[in-house]
């Protein structure tokens, strides 16, 4: 069964810190009040799972961005009027619920969000040595764009092509 995805607003910072916490370094964390700002900004298309409850399960902060663009650690949503690509900028799941496919259920929401859209193209910075993970959902490393540093060492820009049909998005 495929679990409930929600489109993120303000009110859910507070939910995203949480799951950030339980799944990021210290040196990786975002404050909540940042998250507010993101989830407020015209950019932003991020999506969560949420429990029978409400409580936040997984969340993928993600934006409109154009390529070449990266999102530096502690920087916000920067609108962008001829957006060409879907920004991933984090993605988290309690570890409490690893291995239930949260993570593809808001990958394949957003991958549909961006054909939709007719944005053919996502990237994002992987950190934390999830570049395996990002490898096995079609990522290819590319050129570090500016504020790649911020996000420490090991950080990798990673981009993907996204297919122009919806049968074809994994």
């Amino acid at each position: 069964m495929q679990p409930p995805i929600i489109a993120l607003t303000p009110a859910d910072a507070p939910a995203v810190a949480r799951v950030q916490a339980a799944c990021y370094a210290p040196a990786l964390r975002e404050s909540e009040a940042l998250y507010a700002r993101r989830l407020a900004s015209p950019a932003h298309c991020s999506l969560g799972v949420p429990d029978g409850g409400g409580a936040l399960l997984a969340y993928l902060a993600a934006c409109w961005s154009v390529r070449g663009a990266a999102t530096p650690l502690h920087g916000g949503f920067t609108p962008h009027p001829h957006a060409d690509t879907l920004y991933l900028h984090d993605m988290a799941v309690l570890p409490t619920h690893a291995g239930r496919g949260l993570a593809q259920a808001l990958l394949a929401a957003t991958w549909r969000a961006a054909q939709a859209r007719g944005v053919r193209r996502a990237a994002l910075v992987s950190v934390q040595g999830a570049a395996a993970f990002w490898r096995r959902q079609g990522f290819e490393p590319a050129k570090a764009p500016v504020g790649l540093g911020s996000y420490g060492d090991g950080a990798l820009y990673m981009i993907r092509e996204l297919p122009d049909s919806a049968a074809d998005i994994s």
